[in-house]
């Protein structure tokens, strides 16, 4: 009999890991990392639950950190397997873990300079050896075609919409006279989202394991192009910069694309990007190299090689080039990571721009519990940078339509077309959202729907 079990993303929305047992494999579903409470990013110290010597492989949903951050501590503790993606996502994985290893790594030497951890020595989560060993396990495969992970595991890669490279999993296990299939959503992507193509439809699947970030809510409506152009000449009449906090893989890509766009429209004067991040740099450069997978239906750019890569935009590396921003006055747009403001250089911009009401802070999508986007999000007067209490005068704005995430009404959108599993698990939200999706689907499609408990285990029925 086979089963699942949920060590991540369990009535919160970060930290992925499914694990699927079947015959005698042993398959995980992602790897991530927590993210936002302290009491969530305290669980990436802990030991799995299971014994990483034993799991035969690894596939990947996407790069995103919350579905991938933890794969080298999982190496350095014992894993040995191969660790599967799409082509883009192989190679973003690469950009994302060597940044998140320097980060770690950073974080730990300035702890043990400054004496304020509580371990001594302050100790990385992992280092860059670690996600050295990591990138030597990963193998690329490709969607849509059907692949054996591990005997009875068979899985297949869809376009999720939701991040280059990013795919659902469609999983059977071949052990009976029919396939038991698990469908697993990764991170659904918005329907008209710039560069993204949409979701795939859902194939039928017995078991659903389906995000619900948004459950609880839609986005705001209104023409994304319209939203940004209007912020951009908000920012401009007050003569200051727009800080974007974006997520360097994604975003970034996405808010360059668009403001190129307008642009070349004559909806908003020309203006400087500077795109200050060497992931964001280099994963630019890999949204080029892989440009058969845009879709450019916001606007065409005649003449370029690249959407994204265009004439106003400035690629920054050096620590010494980023410094020199905080000299550049409006109005200009520097792109920046994180996302969620938890860490990197957009916590110096923010603590040199934040005190100015002339400048424009934009959040880039969904802001978790404990981070301080959603501190800004929430309208706080201060918010603690590099350890003192920076005040909040600056503009704080968000531009409908900018998340990544599929809301509400396009989750049930994408699940229209699929017949009722006998089981679905909802994941990757907070237990308001998860909840609110749950009873949608027990209301309207009259679902067996269940919310797992972190480190919970459901046995998988085979289809009769």
């Amino acid at each position: 009999m086979a089963r699942i079990s949920f060590y991540g993303a369990a009535e919160t929305v970060t930290g992925s890991k499914y694990l699927v047992e079947a015959g005698n494999a042993r398959v995980m579903v992602d790897y991530g990392a927590f993210q936002g409470l302290k009491s969530l990013r305290e669980l990436n110290w802990n030991r799995p639950a299971f014994d990483p010597k034993s799991l035969d492989a690894i596939v990947l949903t996407h790069a995103h950190i919350d579905h991938i951050g933890l794969l080298p501590r999982l190496v350095n503790q014992g894993y040995k397997g191969p660790v599967y993606g799409t082509p883009p996502t192989v190679e973003l994985a690469a950009l994302m873990l060597l940044d998140s290893a320097h980060i770690n790594e950073s974080d730990a030497a300035y702890a043990n300079r400054k004496g304020y951890s509580k371990h001594h020595p302050a100790l990385p989560l992992f280092d860059t050896r670690d996600v050295h060993h990591t990138l030597r396990l990963m193998k690329a495969i490709r969607r849509d075609a059907w692949f054996e992970v591990a005997p009875p595991i068979w899985i297949r890669y869809h376009d999720a919409g939701h991040l280059l490279g990013s795919a659902m999993i469609e999983m059977e296990i071949r052990e009976g006279p029919k396939p038991l299939r698990i469908l697993f959503s990764g991170d659904v992507g918005r329907y008209g989202a710039p560069l993204y193509f949409d979701p795939t439809p859902p194939p039928p699947c017995d078991y659903l394991v389906c995000e619900s970030t948004y459950g609880d809510r839609d986005h705001p409506e209104g023409d994304l192009l319209d939203a940004l152009a209007e912020v951009v000449r908000r920012v401009i009449g007050r003569g200051g910069v727009m800080v974007m906090a974006a997520f360097a893989v994604g975003r970034a890509q996405q808010l360059i694309y668009l403001l190129e766009v307008l642009m070349a429209e004559r909806r908003i004067p020309e203006i400087k990007i500077f795109l200050d991040s060497p992931m964001a740099v280099d994963a630019t450069e890999l949204f080029c190299k892989y440009s058969d997978d845009h879709d450019l239906s916001e606007g065409k750019l005649p003449g370029r090689a690249c959407a994204i890569n265009g004439p106003h935009l400035t690629l920054i590396r050096t620590t010494e080039h980023s410094k020199l921003l905080n000299q550049i006055g409006g109005p200009a747009v520097i792109v920046s990571s994180s996302g969620m403001m938890t860490q990197g250089r957009i916590l110096h911009h923010l603590r040199h721009r934040l005190p100015d009401r002339r400048n424009t802070i934009i959040l880039g999508g969904f802001q978790a519990a404990g981070t301080r986007g959603r501190q800004l999000e929430e309208r706080a007067k201060f918010i603690r940078l590099h350890h003192q209490d920076v005040p909040v005068r600056a503009a704080i704005e968000k531009i409908p339509g900018m998340s990544g995430h599929a809301d509400r009404g396009e989750l049930l959108k994408w699940l229209a077309p699929l017949p009722a599993p006998r089981h679905a698990f909802l994941t990757h939200g907070e237990k308001p959202a998860a909840d609110a999706l749950a009873e949608t689907l027990r209301r309207e499609r009259n679902w067996n729907v269940a919310i797992p408990r972190l480190g919970q285990t459901y046995e998988l029925l085979s289809p009769s």
